[in-house]
């Protein structure tokens, strides 16, 4: 299976592998300042969505603005986390020290990710993320550390869908950070400092 992405390998060798999943209408370059932020030091495997709406780039389809295709959610799921196996094989990293840091589309996948696959990620970094489904029995996240940006004034995930989220993986075992800022569904400086912090307190401990 081919997904676009580039992979750098990390400057000290017992840093974790970073997973960088863009946004919507983004590709595989765009959160390489994000991971140069957060760990600089750490290997990086960063993919682009091979699923376009009106040409943009995505990681699974959607229905309508937040309504998903679950049959398509899963099926590319599934797909991301056989190619996480693969390119684990062929980059020789390790397969069990992998954190996905995700933005909006991409930090939906990652969290169903986690929703889906046991063991897939050793922890997440989701921005401005979704409940990605509803009704399923999540695996034991016990010991995986969670990271969640959220904006109180986004204008496409309500609070309450954060807070959902949050509340889930958490039930999950999950240990979770929370960032909420002021803004809408914008990266801003803050959480992805917050997110430095988080990654060197909780993953690199």
């Amino acid at each position: 299976m081919k997904l676009e992405h580039i992979y750098k390998e990390a400057a000290k060798e017992t840093m974790p592998t970073l997973l960088l999943l863009h946004g919507t209408g983004g590709n595989e370059k765009d959160l390489l300042p994000l991971a140069d932020m957060i760990a600089p030091d750490a290997s990086v495997l960063s993919v682009r969505g091979n699923v376009l709406e009106n040409g943009m780039p995505r990681f699974f389809r959607r229905i309508s603005e937040g309504v998903f295709d679950e049959e398509d959610l899963i099926f590319r799921t599934n797909e991301l986390n056989e190619f996480l196996n693969e390119a684990s094989e062929k980059y020789k990293f390790d397969r069990h020290n992998i954190i996905a840091i995700g933005y909006s589309n991409g930090a939906n996948i990652a969290a169903s990710l986690l929703y889906h696959h046991a063991s897939s990620l050793k922890g997440a970094a989701l921005f401005h993320a979704m409940v990605p489904r509803r009704g399923v029995d999540i695996p034991n996240l016990e010991d995986l550390s969670v990271f969640v940006g959220a904006g109180k004034a986004d204008p496409l995930i309500p609070a309450e869908e954060t807070k959902e989220l949050i509340d889930q993986l958490r039930d999950a075992g999950a240990h979770v950070t929370e960032h909420w800022g002021e803004g809408g569904h914008q990266l801003t400086r803050d959480e992805v400092i917050d997110a430095k912090s988080w990654f060197e307190e909780k993953i690199i401990k």
